[in-house]
C-alpha cells in the first residue's frame, strides 16, 4: 500500500471518528439545559461564519455570479438541512443514541423510495433488497425500544430521527441538481448558511435561548460546527477525490457504530439483543443499498460527488 491510499484511509477514518462524537457534544449541551434548537442554530450558525471568508476568498467571484434559480434551490436544500438537524437533535433528548444514530443513517432507503415513485426509476433488486433490511431492522429497534428502553420516549425520538433521514434524502436529492454545476465550497456555503438563517430565525420564534449557559455548552456548539459539520463532511469529500463512492459510503456507517460505543463508554447506554439484531439489519441494508447506489452506471450520486 503506496504513502498516498494510506494518508486516504487516515483521513476516512479520522472523519468518521470526528463525525461519530456529534451525538455525544449534542447530549452534553442538552444536559446543561440549551434546547435542541439552539444546539442546531449554533452548530450551523457557527459553520457558516467560519466558511463564510473561506467562501468569498476561494469562490467569491462564483457565488456572485449565482443565478436565481441556483440561489432558490440553495435555500430549498437549506431549509430541508435545517428540519433534519432540528429533527435528528431532538430525537437524542428521547431515544438511545445508538437507535438514533442507526435510524437517521437511513438516507438510502428514503432515496430509494423517492427514485422508485417520484422519480420512476427502476431499482435494481439489490437496492430493494437493502430497502427491505432497512425496514425491517427500523421496525426491529422500534419494538425493542418501546418494551425495553430506558429513555424518556423512545417512539417520539425514533419517529424524530427518521424525520431527519428523510429531510436529509431531501436536502441531497434537492441539492443533486445544484451539485453538478457549484464547486464544493460554493455550495456547501449556499447550503450551509441558508440552514443557518431558517435555524435562527425558528429558534428565535420559538423563543429559545442562546445566552447563559456554562462556558464548557458553547465549546460544545463550537466543537459540532468545526468537528462533525466541517472536518467530518470535508475528510469524507477529500476520500471520495481517489477513493470509490461505494467504499467512502460504506465507510461512513462506522459513524453509528462509533456513537454507540462513545454513549456506552461515557453514558453507560447498552444494547438489548433485539435492538442490536435491529442495528445490525439496518446497516447491512443500508450498506447494500449504497453498494448498489453506486454501481448503478452513470447514476445521479455519482455525478453529485465528482
Amino acid at each position: 500500500m503506496n504513502r498516498h491510499r494510506l494518508w486516504l484511509y487516515t483521513v476516512l477514518f479520522a472523519g468518521v471518528m470526528i463525525a461519530s462524537t456529534a451525538s455525544i457534544m449534542i447530549r452534553y449541551a442538552q444536559s446543561a439545559g440549551m434546547s435542541s434548537l439552539s444546539i442546531a442554530a449554533g452548530r450551523l450558525g457557527l459553520a457558516a461564519l467560519i466558511l463564510t471568508p473561506l467562501a468569498l476568498g476561494r469562490a467569491g467571484s462564483e457565488i456572485r455570479r449565482l443565478r436565481r434559480r441556483d440561489i432558490l434551490f440553495g435555500i430549498g436544500s437549506g431549509a430541508f438541512l435545517a428540519v433534519h438537524f432540528a429533527s435528528w437533535i431532538s430525537s437524542l433528548e428521547y431515544t438511545s443514541v445508538a437507535s438514533s444514530a442507526a435510524l437517521v443513517s437511513t438516507n438510502p432507503l428514503w432515496v430509494g423510495l423517492a427514485s422508485l415513485f417520484f422519480f420512476r426509476e427502476r431499482l435494481h433488486w439489490t437496492t430493494l433488497l437493502g430497502i427491505a433490511l432497512t425496514l425491517i431492522g427500523t421496525i426491529t429497534i422500534g419494538i425493542s425500544d418501546s418494551s425495553n428502553s430506558t429513555q424518556s420516549n423512545p417512539l417520539l425520538g425514533n419517529t424524530l430521527a427518521l424525520v431527519g433521514a428523510a429531510t436529509a434524502s431531501a436536502y441531497l436529492l434537492i441539492g443533486r441538481d445544484l451539485r453538478r454545476r457549484l464547486s464544493v465550497l460554493a455550495y456547501i456555503w449556499l447550503v450551509y448558511t441558508s440552514a443557518a438563517v431558517v435555524l435562527v430565525i425558528w429558534a428565535l420564534v420559538a423563543g429559545q435561548q442562546f445566552f447563559g449557559f456554562p462556558p464548557y455548552v458553547y465549546l460544545f456548539v463550537l466543537g459540532l460546527a468545526i468537528g462533525p459539520q466541517l472536518l467530518g463532511h470535508t475528510a469524507f469529500n477529500y476520500a471520495l477525490s481517489s477513493l470509490s463512492a461505494t467504499y467512502v459510503a460504506v465507510a461512513i456507517l462506522g459513524e453509528p457504530i462509533g456513537s454507540t460505543l462513545l454513549a456506552f463508554l461515557l453514558f453507560g447506554e447498552t444494547l438489548a439483543p433485539l435492538q442490536f439484531g435491529g442495528i445490525v439489519l439496518l446497516l447491512g441494508g443500508i450498506a447494500i443499498a449504497s453498494i448498489a447506489e453506486q454501481r448503478a452506471p452513470a447514476s445521479a450520486s455519482q455525478q453529485a460527488v465528482g
